[in-house]
């Protein structure tokens, strides 16, 4: 029997429940959820090169609407069941996948179905009109059903409101970016609607971030969109206060050199909240788009970055149904400890400013083979022992810290220390995009006086290239290589985000509290034995 969660479903539950449980419950409940489980499973991500509609002013027919999806569906369909035929047990495809982006608040309308709460138990491809013109969700349904497999597709919800609401558009509607999945046997099991929205006008924000959760024979799943990975909620609230084994993230990502390409970052955040990932990334080379991966807490699994081709791409991977009971699941890191530890190295005179986007970085040059740098900017400094293999004449590397407010929105308040190749020999370039390198590294250590436990750890290489196992994180928050020389390095960073300082933190919250975490954990234990009891 699978379960699905949503986090409205929880607050009777928890007002019911009290606060008098002891804390060894919810340490039982954890235990509860692995009983009888598959130990690993095989997931599927697929990048999509999405058909886009016309550019229009004035919105189209629906059925011209129908159409255009039904055209990317039938490549989606192709890509769903190659993953099953090949055994997988799940599959993630990505945001925009069956329209695009670039609508209004009135021409994406013709593209909505009305999804409705999971909890109404319903399969729509058994039952097509129960919720009025639903022809997408139906035939989504299908392709899971059909496939024996889970789905999840990123789609449009429309919502009616109130017009005497005086939150209500004007048209009646509340219009979200949403996902749906879809279980083996083609029921809606989840439903989550985006909450931080990227240069999106024609969707709405959802009133509280949702915290959407399901259970499977193969782990917990959790659900999140794109830039909403950058943010506390509800992406590091659904690892924490849920214990997800495994998060999935469609996203329309695109590419910004050198902190924030898809695969680099995405892999870092796997390894920083140590919880598999699941990323599907739509497929558009003009606008940066590409980078998909199957990520897990100690190394990537799979992943593609593809600039050369105009087509989609199908990743499948093995992995650990519940990684927090693997023999491989990392050890919980102290990001600081070394940093303060050490006596920090001597500060050279010339530290000069550069930019990484819009953030002002205090750099520092690695002027000699091998050596030990700090640069600092107020409570952040940077700690950098390396040994290259050889010095190029016409690559500089630098040393970088930056704490601050982030970018043109300055909403995330960002802490990075990074080694970082700038784009030519003259140091204004430091901090601009850069794709190759030749400098290999025998040895790194970079560390950072961190003030969170949010870091998240960078290699990427010469093509926009992954390092897997050539480096690791120790428990002191130094991130080092191994297994010999590094490849050719475009940057080594600890990426770290210092949620609480956040301009917006406070305004969207979810409950955090250490008791509502206990409290939801204890409502999982109960359907967790219910579930056993079923079997």
């Amino acid at each position: 029997m699978n379960v699905t969660y949503d986090f409205r479903s929880y607050q009777e539950v928890l007002a019911m429940i009290g606060s008098s449980f002891p804390t060894s419950a919810a340490v039982f409940a954890l235990l509860a959820l692995n009983v009888s489980a598959l130990d690993t499973f095989l997931a599927a991500v697929y990048e999509h090169a999405v058909i886009l509609p016309n550019k229009a002013e004035t919105p189209v027919s629906q059925e011209d609407a129908l159409l255009l999806m039904n055209k990317n569906i039938d490549i989606l369909e192709k890509a769903i069941t190659e993953a099953a035929e090949k055994g997988a047990q799940i599959i993630v495809t990505p945001e925009d996948a069956l329209y695009g982006w670039d609508f209004t608040r009135e021409t994406i309308f013709p593209y909505l179905e009305n999804i409705p709460d999971p909890q109404v138990n319903w399969i729509p491809c058994q039952d097509t009109h129960r919720f009025g013109h639903t022809p997408v969700q139906t035939r989504l349904s299908c392709l899971a059903k059909n496939n024996s497999v889970y789905v999840l597709v990123n789609i449009g919800d429309k919502k009616p409101c109130n017009s005497r609401d005086s939150t209500c558009p004007s048209n009646g509607y509340y219009q979200y970016n949403t996902n749906v999945v879809y279980d083996t046997e083609g029921k809606l099991v989840a439903r989550y609607h985006k909450y931080h929205l990227y240069s999106e006008p024609q969707f709405d924000v959802p009133k509280k971030p949702e915290l959407v959760t399901f259970n499977t024979s193969f782990g917990r799943f959790g659900i999140f969109t794109c830039f909403d990975i950058l943010f506390h909620d509800p992406a590091v609230t659904l690892v924490e206060g849920f214990q997800v084994d495994t998060i999935l993230f469609p996203t329309a990502w695109m590419n910004v050199l050198p902190l924030l390409t898809a695969i680099e970052f995405h892999s870092a955040w796997a390894m920083g909240m140590r919880v598999n990932l699941l990323v599907a990334n739509t497929h558009h080379v003009s606008l940066n788009m590409t980078g998909s991966g199957i990520y897990a807490p100690h190394s990537p699994k799979v992943y593609h970055y593809d600039m050369e081709t105009a087509s989609g791409k199908l990743l499948l991977s093995e992995v650990d149904s519940h990684p927090r009971v693997s023999p491989a699941y990392p050890a919980a890191i102290n990001w600081s400890a070394y940093a303060r530890t050490i006596k920090p190295f001597p500060i050279q005179k010339n530290t000069f400013g550069g930019f990484i986007s819009r953030d002002e970085f205090n750099f520092t040059e690695l002027y000699e083979s091998a050596g030990n740098l700090t640069v600092c900017q107020k409570e952040l400094c940077c700690h950098l022992s390396y040994r290259m293999l050889e010095k190029e004449v016409n690559e500089v590397y630098v040393l970088g810290a930056f704490t601050g407010l982030h970018g043109r929105r300055r909403l995330e308040y960002w802490q990075v220390c990074t080694m970082l190749k700038c784009k030519t020999a003259n140091l204004t370039t430091c901090g601009q995009p850069v794709e190759t390198a030749s400098t290999r590294f025998e040895m790194f250590s970079l560390s950072g006086t961190f003030e969170t436990k949010y870091v998240f750890p960078e290699v990427l290489l010469s093509k926009i290239h992954l390092s897997p196992g050539k480096f690791e994180v120790l428990k002191d928050g130094r991130l080092i290589n191994k297994n010999g020389t590094s490849g050719p390095i475009l940057t080594v960073s600890l990426f770290g985000r210092w949620y609480t300082k956040d301009l917006l933190y406070n305004s969207g919250r979810t409950s955090n509290s250490a008791r509502s975490y206990l409290l939801i954990s204890i409502l999982l234990m109960i359907t967790a034995l219910q579930n056993i009891v079923m079997a």
